[in-house]
């Protein structure tokens, strides 16, 4: 495993250059032949939660806000995290009501802002609620999906994601569904759609292993408390690369996080502390393995996992510590 952040640091400075809160490392890095290391990824989220019955409305923005003002503060987020962070990827909710109603109208200056910044934008459907975890109106489902595909599924910085976790299926039912998805949307190259692995994301191993999947990304999330006794690194490994299930090279770690607002250095206690280890396991495994991840949350005010907090018309971190370590899993 690709030596953390933490331990860089602790070593001699021969062979390293360390400025403005980043580390670079002088020398060659090897890719591998296959990856997901193309994402670098924040999950803008709703504030009051991407499951939502009505519309979804990233943090900054507002119903009765045009597609000129939603692109405007849009384009000033997505700068933020390019700056802030080295993001190059911005995953964005929606739902049918989002999509069917009004509100697309201006909540495509979102997709539209980080596309001509030169991100790569991740189009994720949730349930209204966070305790339906199926798809409760087909019809509705594919009527977005289809005005989506319709409007993005041309450009190739464009990655679809046809449902948030699957937890209401069975493995079976889920890549049933996950299979006509992929047969009604079919030129929609497999390579741009991220299929949910099964219950909460939380295992790839089975879609992994579907021959109706192949060729798809998949998603994977994982968070510390999950497993709230691991303490030290070696212990989250193992526990994801069993999730993982040898699929690393498709599969991208579309939501992990640990609180950014409680002061903890996420450089020291890989091995002596639950959420430090935890963000050291997620962030060294996708650096060895190539991986893509998208931190939960990039913006979320209100929820202390948010990596960047609103300051006037622009973004700031809220945890230096952690946006190292973010970074160093990034390949920076």
């Amino acid at each position: 495993m690709t030596i953390g952040v933490s331990k860089l640091l602790a070593r001699p400075l021969a062979g390293l250059i360390i400025a403005a809160g980043a580390l670079f490392v002088v020398g060659h890095m090897s890719a591998a032949s296959a990856a997901t290391n193309q994402i670098k990824g924040v999950n803008w989220a709703d504030t009051r939660d991407n499951y939502n019955t009505g519309w979804v409305i990233p943090d900054g923005l507002a119903a009765d806000m045009s597609y000129s003002r939603v692109y405007s503060i849009a384009n000033a987020d997505v700068q933020a995290f390019k700056n802030n962070l080295g993001a190059n990827t911005v995953r964005l909710p929606i739902n049918p009501p989002s999509v069917s109603e009004s509100w697309w109208d201006s909540y495509k200056a979102t997709i539209d802002a980080s596309l001509d910044n030169g991100m790569n934008v991740i189009i994720c459907a949730w349930t209204e609620k966070n305790t339906v975890g199926t798809i409760t109106d087909m019809t509705a489902w594919n009527s977005m999906w289809t005005k989506v595909v319709g409007a993005y599924g041309s450009n190739g910085k464009v990655y679809f994601q046809p449902l948030n976790e699957p937890f209401g299926y069975s493995a079976s039912q889920w890549i049933s569904v996950a299979s006509g998805w992929l047969s009604k949307f079919s030129s929609v190259p497999r390579g741009r759609v991220i299929i949910g692995g099964t219950g909460y994301d939380d295992n790839v191993t089975a879609v992994g292993a579907s021959s109706a999947l192949s060729g798809t990304l998949l998603s994977q999330h994982y968070y510390a408390t999950w497993n709230p006794s691991f303490t030290r690194e070696s212990q989250w490994v193992a526990d994801l690369n069993n999730r993982f299930g040898g699929y690393q090279s498709r599969t991208v770690v579309t939501e992990f996080g640990g609180p950014m607002t409680t002061g903890i250095n996420y450089l020291a206690n890989h091995d002596n502390g639950e959420y430090q280890s935890y963000f050291a396991a997620v962030t060294d495994t996708a650096r060895s393995d190539s991986m893509g991840t998208v931190v939960w949350a990039g913006l979320k005010t209100g929820d202390n996992y948010s990596v960047e907090y609103h300051s006037g018309s622009t973004l700031k971190n809220n945890n230096s510590s952690a946006v190292t370590q973010l970074r160093w899993g990034w390949g920076y």
